[in-house]
Parts: structure tokens; C-alpha cells; sequence
């Protein structure tokens, strides 16, 4: 039979997990083949840019909206589980679990409407039907990379403050700071509190520095860490100061970060995941798509 469109996965996958047990990713993936006879030929077919299993991936992005809506959580990494909402879902019987039917429930609702920018607009994505073909990549695109920085950024908050310090200080090298990494790595990791502080290398030459404090934290870092942050560059007589947290900050922290003499950049969850997708820390490229276009120059017999 063909492949299942991912909407059409979603209720045999959370069927699949309707015995309230965390099952593995590749357990699913073979019981909901399995379910719809899918024969080797068709557990091979691969997406246009052959590098990625058809029904493999459309599994993979019905496990994301199932989750996105509630509907099934992953409490250890590669493993899922039907929550109380799911439960109610499949208590209900609907014939089918789709994007429409998703929609009654807050969370996915505003994550399928997040305000999008580009190029300075601001305003929920335009119907798909609406879309050209190179804004249908463009959306695709956004939609992945945010689903990645959430990943990303959930891996983060689960790593060991030790690690978290040698990730920072990929980062900063990664983009532009700190000088060398022997540098860069006896500067940061001075205290404890399961963060990290110390002063860097503004530049390779070392003719400015940088004062830098991370905090480990799923609380919002409130204004008087700013406060505290904004002391420790007067003592160390230093003006400019990177504070980063994997949580976020303040209404309070950031009004006061603008306000106060010393440059203080806040670099919360959400971009500490966005910075580390563009400079390629803990993420590696598995798919390149390049577009092309008639070179018109070519052709001229001028």
C-alpha cells in the first residue's frame, strides 16, 4: 500500500503507546510499519534528497505535533509515552488525529501561529495554499530549525555543569572570542553554582575583554543576577559583559540590563539554541538542498 501521509500516522502512533509504557522510537517506527503492511520496498523509499526514509521521517514528524499538542511526552531521550491528554484522545475515538483536529489544544495552537519576522513583518504565517514554492521552503526551513533548537536546547539544560562550561567555551571561540582555546578554557569555569564565570578575549589579540556569566537554570534569571552581573564588571573594571542562561529573563533584568553604562548582552535559552545551530556547535549537517536558477549571463551572445 503507499506510505502514509504523517497525518495519518498520528493516532496509529498514539495507539501505539496506549499501554502507558515508554516505548523506543525504532520500537514505534516497526509497529505502526507493521500495522500498515508496509513491505521492504516501501520502508526503503527515500525523500527526494536521499538521505532519509520516507515513512521513517514522516513518523518522526507526527511524533513531533503529537507531541506539540500534548498528546505524548519523552521523559528519557528516544523515548515516548502516552500523558493523561492522550489518554482522554483515545477515549474520545476520533476516526483520525490531524492538524485540524490538533488545533483545540492551546499549546499546539500557538505553536503553529508563533509570530514569525521576516524581513521586519511580523504576523502569523500566511495558509501553505498561499505560499510560492521558494516561501514553501522558506516555512519548512523556519519549522525545522525551530523544532531543532528546542531539541537542542532541552539537551543542553540535561547536560553536566562541566560540560555546559567546555560548550560555552566552543561557542564564544566559534564566534570570535576568547583567542585561543587554551585561552578561552583556563578563563572560564571559576566557580561553581553550576554556571560559569571568568573574563575573555574580546578579540584574538586580547585588546579587549569580556566578562562572562552563565547560569545552568530553568527559572527566569530575575534583575538582581543583572545587578549582581553589573557589580562584577565595576570590579573588574571591565565594560562589556555576556550573560547567558539556558531559562530566560525578567520583564525587570532586561529593562534594567538597557539602562544601566556597561554593555551587558542577555543571551537567553532560546538564543543560546539559535547561536550554536549558526555556528554549528553540537549540531551536524545530514541534508543540503541547492537551488538554482538560469544564468542568464550564459546565454548572452553580446
Amino acid at each position: 500500500m503507499p506510505i502514509p501521509d504523517f497525518q495519518t500516522i498520528m493516532l496509529p502512533f498514539l495507539k501505539t503507546l496506549s499501554d502507558g509504557q515508554e516505548h523506543q522510537m525504532r520500537e514505534i517506527i516497526e509497529k505502526i510499519a507493521r500495522e500498515f503492511s508496509l513491505t521492504d520496498e516501501d520502508r526503503k523509499a527515500l525523500l527526494p534528497s536521499g538521505q532519509q526514509y520516507t515513512f521513517d521521517s514522516r513518523v518522526g514528524w507526527a511524533r513531533t505535533y503529537l507531541k506539540k499538542a500534548g498528546l505524548i511526552d519523552s521523559p528519557v531521550r528516544g523515548y515516548f509515552k502516552i500523558t493523561d491528554r492522550g489518554r482522554q484522545v483515545l477515549n474520545d475515538s476520533p476516526p483520525k488525529i490531524t492538524i485540524n483536529y490538533l488545533r483545540q489544544f492551546k499549546e499546539f495552537e500557538e505553536w503553529r501561529t508563533a509570530p514569525k519576522i521576516d524581513k521586519g513583518e511580523v504576523g502569523k504565517e500566511p495558509p501553505k495554499e498561499n505560499l510560492t514554492p521558494e516561501e514553501v521552503i522558506e516555512s519548512a526551513y523556519k519549522e525545522l530549525r525551530e523544532e531543532l533548537a528546542s531539541e537542542l536546547l532541552k539537551k543542553v539544560k540535561s547536560c553536566s555543569p562541566a560540560f555546559f562550561e567546555r560548550l560555552v567555551v566552543d561557542l564564544l571561540l566559534a564566534m570570535g572570542y576568547g583567542g585561543s582555546r587554551k585561552d578561552a578554557g583556563m578563563a572560564i569555569g571559576r566557580s561553581g553554582d553550576e554556571g560559569i564565570d571568568g573574563i575573555i578575549k574580546g578579540d584574538k589579540l586580547g585588546l579587549d575583554v569580556v566578562y562572562i556569566q552563565a547560569k545552568r537554570w530553568e527559572n527566569p534569571v530575575s534583575r538582581p543576577e543583572i545587578q549582581k552581573f553589573a557589580g562584577a564588571l565595576m570590579g573588574k573594571k571591565a565594560k562589556k559583559g555576556i550573560f547567558i542562561t539556558t531559562s530566560s529573563f525578567s520583564k525587570d533584568a532586561i529593562e534594567y540590563a538597557d539602562k544601566i553604562e556597561s554593555k551587558i548582552v542577555l543571551i537567553d535559552g532560546e538564543n543560546l539554541a539559535q547561536l550554536m545551530i549558526d555556528h554549528d556547535i553540537g549540531v551536524s549537517n545530514y541534508m543540503t538542498y541547492t537551488l538554482k536558477k538560469v544564468d542568464n549571463d550564459y546565454f548572452s551572445e553580446e
